[in-house]
């Protein structure tokens, strides 16, 4: 079986495959390049992502494939569902607006330093005003709390997106072939 490739590569030569190489290197490089022409557009570090659990069900099933936007000034409201990251966190995950918040944070021009509580200290906010957000899986008995690594609240820098659409059951190609190629062990 081999050697019928290496004689098909004899026989065509350096050069085409040289072509093949470069034409499957083109491919790649405009499918990068369009990922991150749609991340800059739509403000977002991942325009789209695959929903990987079913915590959102029966809004969204595992294998779903989400797509994200994330403008600047946008404000999120009860209900919508975000895509978010908590730092030190590998995945994203994908749920609900469960409450809101909005807070100031004064700055003391005195001191030159934020004024802030105990509780807001944890998530480092510069000053300003804030919108805090707390989600929940539609599938989950409870808030995300627990999902948080020790904040109480997500705030804006956590977000990735807001999901506009999505595409039944396409991700999982992309499930298969990570399950694929990431063995434990």
């Amino acid at each position: 079986m081999f050697s019928d490739e290496l004689k098909a590569f004899r026989r065509l030569g350096f050069r085409h495959f040289l072509l093949q190489i470069l034409n499957f290197a083109s491919v790649i490089a405009s499918g990068l390049m369009l990922w991150k022409g749609l991340g800059l557009i739509l403000n977002t570090e991942s325009p789209i992502v695959v929903v990987l659990s079913g915590s959102m069900e029966p809004a969204f099933y595992r294998g779903d494939l989400l797509f994200l936007t994330n403008p600047p000034g946008q404000r999120y409201h009860t209900g919508d569902i975000t895509v978010y990251r908590i730092p030190g966190a590998e995945i994203p995950i994908v749920h609900r607006v469960l409450e809101t918040r909005d807070v100031f944070i004064p700055f003391d021009n005195s001191t030159g330093n934020r004024v802030i509580n105990n509780r807001l200290a944890k998530l480092k906010l510069p000053p300003g005003e804030h919108q805090l957000m707390l989600t929940k899986g539609d599938n989950n008995h409870v808030d995300d709390i627990d999902l948080y690594q020790g904040l109480e609240w997500l705030d804006r820098r956590h977000i990735i997106g807001k999901v506009r659409g999505f595409l039944p059951y396409i991700g999982y190609v992309t499930i298969a072939m990570v399950s694929l190629f990431h063995r434990p062990g």
